[in-house]
């Protein structure tokens, strides 16, 4: 009998679980050596714990950095290296491809058929284009569409699988309460606070099988709000696609976002007034060229302040959700337009950075005047603090949906910036939510 096909599964502390979990962890014909890790600092070194590798790993499965795979082929012999992460642009897929095919070992994706769970219950997903175009604002204004007709959305967010693997295997959370009970990182916190004051319960995990099923019991409708732009872990009745009119061209130039565009049925462009007219265009030809088909909407993400008195005229640092700024690829985002509408000069935050923070404006060189809000361990942290509260600012303006000012202490007030979905033309979260109960009716208790 030949023996199984070594495999390493290149990831992002996401997808690469995931895919693991739905298509190698119970097969016999392959053996995962190792996965690799890139784009979020600290995650390798680690290893996938035995309990959710299953009993044919009982050592678990090493987490390395990604540029150690040509050493891990050499030196196990592995036959495919399968790439399981997303926020990728294809130039970048092409130098990943190469590097893996370099080593002589087979290259593969694992698609959407055989990596989506199925549910009973209605699913409505939210995807992107890319990082940054405004998903989950996206998902809680269908999450306060779906509880206006009394029924019990449940929100499932892609994982992020950082810290104590096992911990969190499945995360429910409801109440502020339930946030404290998780080693949570602010990015983390990002995807799960939004949501606390909604009365709406979201669940994430690194087995998703667990998770849905789980999901399904606690609601009438699961509403995927996905990470980057990666394709759905469950399939969907009523696919969406989030567009960002300030990046035309990412529609037809990043992966997987592609596609995301190519699946949906319908796309929602957004930040089309603060765009401009030419580039919806823009993006609105670039959608339709790939998919004819799509259903399309316009609307805008109102920026606002929650105390704008207190930057209009200041000195300012923002602080940005740094997956946007980062790997996202977007120069700036909710935080510098707030700065911006209200009258606030904005001090530029580089020559501050000391640790982590200095080693991201290094790494992603097309930052803008901000702060991404990088926060994965206690050390970046401190590191996030120390930056913020060297910048000769009078006020930290926080666009970061967690509340980084109780995880760190800063030396000068601070307001926080919030965002809502406006629909200007097209099918509104109204009409979506509408759309999807006629095809998937819920009876109502």
């Amino acid at each position: 009998m030949s023996r199984p096909k070594r495999v390493v599964i290149m990831g992002a502390g996401g997808r690469d679980f995931h895919v693991f979990n739905m298509v190698y962890r119970d097969n016999p014909e392959y053996q995962v050596v190792a996965f690799t890790a890139t784009q979020i600092p600290g995650i390798e070194w680690r290893r996938y714990p035995p309990s959710l590798a299953g009993p044919r790993y009982p050592d678990g499965i090493p987490i390395v950095p990604e540029s150690k795979l040509p050493e891990l082929v050499k030196e196990h012999g592995v036959d495919e290296v399968v790439l399981a992460y997303s926020d990728l642009t294809y130039d970048e897929v092409g130098h990943l491809l190469s590097m893996a095919l370099s080593t002589g070992a087979t290259f593969k994706i694992i698609g959407p058929r055989d990596t989506m769970i199925t549910s009973y219950k209605p699913v409505i997903a939210v995807t992107a284009v890319k990082t940054g175009a405004g998903k989950s604002t996206v998902s809680r204004a269908l999450v306060r569409e779906i509880k206006s007709r009394g029924l019990e959305p449940v929100v499932i967010r892609h994982p992020m699988s950082y810290g104590d693997l096992e911990a969190r295997k499945l995360i429910v959370i409801r109440s502020e309460e339930d946030v404290e009970k998780y080693p949570l990182t602010i990015e983390e916190r990002e995807e799960f606070e939004p949501y606390l004051g909604m009365d709406v319960t979201v669940m994430a995990g690194v087995d998703y099988g667990i998770v849905v099923r789980e999901a399904e019991k606690r609601g009438d409708i699961l509403v995927w709000d996905g990470g980057n732009n990666d394709w759905p872990f469950i399939r969907p009745d009523l696919w969406i696609v989030v567009a960002d009119a300030l990046r035309p061209g990412l529609e037809a130039s990043t992966f997987p976002g592609e596609i995301n565009v190519r699946m949906a049925e319908v796309a929602i462009i957004t930040k089309a007034s603060e765009a401009g007219p030419e580039n919806v265009k823009k993006v609105r030809e670039n959608l339709l060229r790939l998919n004819p088909k799509l259903d399309i909407a316009v609307a805008d993400i109102e920026v606002t302040v929650d105390k704008p008195e207190m930057i209009q005229g200041k000195r300012v640092v923002v602080v940005e959700d740094s997956p946007t700024v980062t790997h996202g690829g977007a120069p700036y985002a909710a935080g510098y337009v707030a700065a911006k509408k209200y009258g606030a000069e904005i001090v530029d935050p580089k020559p501050y950075a000391v640790g982590i923070i200095k080693e991201m404006y290094e790494t992603y060189r097309h930052m803008g005047p901000v702060v991404p809000s990088t926060g994965y361990t206690s050390e970046q942290l401190r590191h996030l603090e120390e930056t913020l509260n060297r910048v000769p600012a009078d006020v930290v303006v926080i666009a970061s949906p967690a509340r980084i000012e109780k995880m760190i202490k800063l030396n000068k007030p601070y307001v926080r910036v919030s965002y809502e979905l406006k629909v200007l033309e097209g099918p509104t979260p109204k009409d979506l939510v509408d759309r999807l109960l006629e095809r998937h009716p819920v009876p109502k208790a």
